[in-house]
């Protein structure tokens, strides 16, 4: 095995990583060795499967392995996992990333149908939990799968940027104040990489390892000092 790799020889699952966060996630685990099958649904499958082919062909000493997978389908759940042990016996690490950002909404134009889909897609698909409710659920399996000798730790990233950032940012009436807007909610002005969230999810896999019940903070300082607030007045 090569030396000076983070996490050789390991199996980790990445959902959500054709593009992203996911992607940089993916990027990061292969150049550090592991075996990353990562999933994303089918209607990205030539992204993951060009992503997959970028990363072979690169010559890297992790292996990808692109499968298309909804995570909020059960069986495809099922096969996501079943592929990765037959292709690798078992697997060492699970980044629960997919997750989906609606486009920005009054709350009375919110559908209660496209809210049960947010919430299909980020609290109930994997395991995958949204806003609060990630440090409570993360708190709760690390006490439960302890007895294992599971880890289960959580990645609270604030404004990174992202294609879906860009997009969101696109559907609002002045993209370009949206997006300065956004680097200015950080105490750092500016806003965080992909590649830096990957960072610290190598960390809590390959370092990490006194870590359980801990959600890392990729804020940039966000949640620091007093910012406005107010949104009496607002259209």
């Amino acid at each position: 095995m090569a030396s000076g790799l983070r996490y050789p020889g390991k199996v980790a699952i990445v959902t959500g990583g054709s593009r992203g966060i996911g992607e940089a996630i993916v990027r990061e685990f292969v150049r550090q060795g592991a075996h990353v099958v990562f999933c994303a649904p089918e209607a990205e499958g030539a992204v993951g499967q060009a992503l997959e082919k970028k990363l072979r062909e690169s010559g890297g000493p992790g292996e990808p392995h692109f499968q298309p997978c909804d995570v909020t389908c059960e069986q495809d759940i099922q096969a996501l996992i079943a592929v990765t042990q037959q292709r690798y016996g078992h697997i060492d690490c699970l980044v629960n990333n997919a997750g989906c950002h609606p486009p920005e909404e009054q709350i009375d134009d919110v559908t209660s149908q496209h809210f049960q889909e947010l919430l299909k897609v980020n609290l109930i698909g994997y395991f995958l939990t949204a806003k609060g409710a990630v440090t409570a659920m993360t708190k709760a399996m690390a006490v439960d799968e302890s007895r294992y000798g599971v880890r289960v730790n959580s990645i609270s990233p604030g404004n990174i940027w992202t294609p879906m950032w860009a997009e969101t940012a696109g559907q609002t009436a002045n993209p370009e104040a949206t997006i300065q807007a956004g680097k200015d909610a950080q105490l750092l002005g500016r806003m965080g990489t992909a590649e830096e969230v990957a960072l610290a999810a190598m960390y809590l896999a390959a370092d990490g390892t006194f870590c359980t019940g801990v959600d890392v903070l990729l804020s940039g300082g966000a949640e620091l000092a007093y910012g406005p607030k107010s949104q009496l007045g607002a259209s």
